[in-house]
């Protein structure tokens, strides 16, 4: 089985990464857009961007701010009617090589400035990162589990009988020989 991030993957060697950072876009196409939207629980993907900058923190962590942004279609959960929401999360990372991460070292201790203070860093393996990976997370994220259409309401205002209301109602039917119109 093909996981989301065989699907769509944008490595970024930390050692390549200007003094200044660097600013990366990512577009998804059609294809992994719609490779994406059965692990999403969503019916399409209909637009899936992100925009990244990435910054050196220290001699080997990297800080990575930005955000994604998609359309996705989506089942109302009342309706069933189809639903298109806007997804837009804010991305602010902070790496640090995978045996700093592992010790759970503060990023406040490893990289300075980090908005993350009190988390530790994520996992840098290789001197690599994929800001693919990182769309796709936080996209994922983002998608409304309980998504409704404009307007849809839940009618709660049929009381059940009191009879019916039994939870084993339908099994004392069956015993007693259910209904004549059965």
């Amino acid at each position: 089985m093909t996981t989301p991030q065989q699907v769509w993957s944008v490595p970024l060697r930390v050692d390549t990464i200007p003094e200044g950072g660097r600013d990366v876009q990512l577009h998804a196409g059609a294809d992994i857009r719609a490779a994406l939207a059965r692990p999403a629980r969503v019916q399409e993907v209909l637009r899936l961007d992100a925009g990244f900058h990435v910054l050196r923190r220290g001699r080997d962590g990297v800080r990575v701010t930005g955000t994604v942004s998609a359309r996705v279609r989506q089942a109302c959960v009342i309706t069933l009617e189809p639903v298109e929401n806007d997804i837009a999360e804010a991305i602010d990372l902070v790496f640090a090589p995978q045996a700093d991460a592992e010790h759970g070292v503060p990023a406040a201790l490893i990289h300075e400035g980090s908005s993350e203070a009190g988390e530790a860093p994520e996992p840098l393996v290789g001197g690599v990162i994929d800001l693919a990976a990182i769309a796709i997370e936080f996209f994922v994220l983002g998608v409304d589990p309980y998504p409704r259409k404009a307007g849809a309401v839940l009618d709660t205002t049929g009381e059940p009988d009191a009879a019916s209301a039994h939870p084993f109602a339908a099994l004392a039917s069956l015993r007693r020989g259910g209904d004549s119109d059965a």
